[in-house]
This record gives structure tokens, C-alpha cells and sequence, in this order.
């Protein structure tokens, strides 16, 4: 089996290791380096960092639809190839180059959460199941025909850095379980069933915090939004980060929303609409991230935690 890899992050580098165990991967396409950290330096995307020990060809194009990609492609005479995280949408040209056309590894049960962000909404939104989809990319947005799927419970605690770990290995397992049979023919992909949900690409106004929402709600929103863009409350009028929370009661009424109950091992006690959470691990804007309990300890502990601007999701 010839394929081609199209990924960047680091998500994606565990399916590329896949790959090779059951094909000769004949290239990698990555994303450009891109200017990263204090000093703006350029830093090459995680997949071709792996790429380049493995000895793999890279390539890191600008341009998609000059039909230069598709034409090497083509030349490549590939059986497949396979997309993980690429970051870029492929024209039409590209995605017919292959043999059996172009796979995708998506990280939901599809059509639940088509797009850029089904991890984070996820979370922020209370499921308790996810997964991994492997599909044939079509011109659609994660649209395409699905021939194998499966599920992953996602733990109650658990953040997307956490969940990202688990399903990109999940992810390679398919990869080598089902690639193969794909290629050869044994597994036919299917049109999606059920109604679609779209995990749109997040922003930093995501991360806002609402304490008149319930508390499972508040800490589903902390988890799901670390660790980017990350999740805020306000503190006397300016953001105040939060990286980490616990559900302390789902029910009851024990205060008005983002009133604060107390201040102890566990965090900060703050009420919501419906139950409790504690603020675990905070940081103020140029300062680093501390548990809650030191970070109070030098100022005394608030009356009251605001909530910041909401999102549309």
C-alpha cells in the first residue's frame, strides 16, 4: 500500500507512526513553520519534526489549489492518503489523487461535532461519549462517508489536552486495524446517519465563564477549554484565568451565581445557578498559574467572582 500523510500537530504524529507499520508512506505534507514563543522563531509543525527521523520526505506547501500538489500526487500513483489535523481544507483535485481518495481521522462519533474544535465542544458540553471517526473526505465540511467508527467514554475530570492524548492513540489503532481493509476493499464507507452538530472554531471569548449556568456546566466549560484559549472569570475587574476546577455539587441552591462559599484545600468555593464549583488553579494576567489556595492567601479571599463576556455556543 503507497500513501501520502497530510498532518501537523501533535495530535497527529501518532497516526503518521501508524502508517508506516502498514504502508510505505512516499510523503508527508505538513503546514509551514510558523514564528512561535518569545523570540517569534520559526518552529516547525510537530508531524515533521517525527517525519524527518523516520526519513520521510516533507513537504510544507503555501499553495493548495495552484494544482501542483495534486499533480505530484498523481504522479505518486498512491493507493491512499491519509489526513490527521492538516489544518487546511484540500481542494477537489487533490482529494480524487489517490487511488481510494483521501481518509480522514476525525476525533468525534461523526456527525456529531463535524469541524475544527469536536474535542473542546465535547467537553464544554457535558457529553460523556466521544471518539474517532475514520471517513473519505469529500468537499464538505467532515460531510464525508463514514467506515469506521469507535467510542470513547470521556472522564468527568478529564480536559481536552487529557482526551487529545487518548483519542490520537485510539486514532493510530484504527489506522492500522482499518486503513488496510479500506485499501483493499472490505470495508465500504457509509453516509452519515443522524443530525449533524458543528464544533466551530473556538475563540478566546470561549473561554468566559457563566456562574448562573450550573456548576457542571462551569467545570465542563474549564475543561473543555484547556488548554486553549482557556477559561476566565473576572476578579475585580480583570480576568483571572482559570486552568483547572472541580465539581464539588451538582444540585442545590447555596448562594447567589459567583458568590464565593469559602476558600480551602480544594479552591475556591463558588456558587452557581444550580450546585458548587471550585476554582482549583488559577493565574492573573503576568503573573504564573497557582492553586487558589496561594494564590488568595496573600490577598484575602473575594466576596465574589465575576462571570466573563458569554459565548454563542
Amino acid at each position: 500500500m503507497r500513501a501520502a500523510f497530510f498532518g501537523s500537530p501533535d495530535f497527529a504524529v501518532p497516526c503518521l507512526d501508524a502508517l508506516t507499520e502498514v504502508a510505505e508512506v512516499v510523503a508527508v505534507y505538513s503546514q509551514p513553520d510558523r514564528p512561535a514563543g518569545r523570540g517569534m522563531k520559526l518552529r516547525p509543525p510537530a508531524v515533521k519534526v517525527r517525519a524527518q527521523e523516520l526519513g520521510l520526505p516533507v513537504h510544507q506547501p503555501t499553495k493548495l489549489r495552484n494544482g501542483e500538489v495534486a499533480e505530484a500526487l498523481r504522479a505518486m500513483e498512491l493507493d491512499v492518503a491519509l489526513v490527521v489535523a492538516y489544518g487546511r481544507i484540500l481542494p477537489t483535485a487533490i482529494l480524487e489523487a489517490p487511488r481510494m481518495g483521501c481518509v480522514n481521522v476525525h476525533a468525534s462519533l461523526l456527525p456529531r461535532w463535524r469541524g475544527a474544535g469536536p474535542i473542546q465542544w465535547a467537553i464544554a458540553s457535558g457529553d460523556d461519549l466521544t471518539g474517532v471517526s475514520l471517513m473519505k473526505l469529500d468537499e464538505g465540511m467532515d460531510t464525508g462517508p463514514v467506515f469506521a467508527k469507535d467510542g470513547l467514554p470521556i472522564d468527568p475530570d478529564e480536559t481536552t489536552a487529557d482526551l487529545a492524548v487518548r483519542l490520537s492513540a485510539l486514532g493510530a489503532r484504527m489506522v492500522k486495524r482499518d486503513l488496510p481493509a479500506y485499501v483493499a476493499g472490505e470495508l465500504e464507507p457509509k453516509a452519515q446517519e443522524g443530525e449533524p452538530i458543528h464544533a466551530r472554531m473556538l475563540t478566546k471569548e470561549d473561554g468566559a465563564l457563566d456562574f448562573t449556568g450550573t456548576a457542571r456546566r462551569v467545570h465542563d466549560r474549564v475543561r473543555g477549554m484547556h488548554p486553549w484559549p482557556g477559561a476566565y472569570a473576572t476578579l475585580d475587574g480583570q480576568r483571572l484565568k482559570v486552568h483547572r476546577s472541580q465539581l464539588l455539587e451538582a444540585e442545590g441552591s447555596h448562594g447567589k451565581p459567583g458568590q464565593v462559599l469559602g476558600l480551602g484545600d480544594e479552591g475556591l468555593r463558588v456558587a452557581c445557578g444550580e450546585g458548587v464549583v471550585s476554582l482549583a488553579e488559577v493565574q492573573e494576567a503576568g503573573r504564573k498559574r497557582m492553586d487558589a489556595a496561594s494564590f488568595f492567601a496573600g490577598r484575602g479571599t473575594p466576596e465574589h467572582i465575576g462571570p466573563g463576556e458569554e459565548s454563542d455556543q
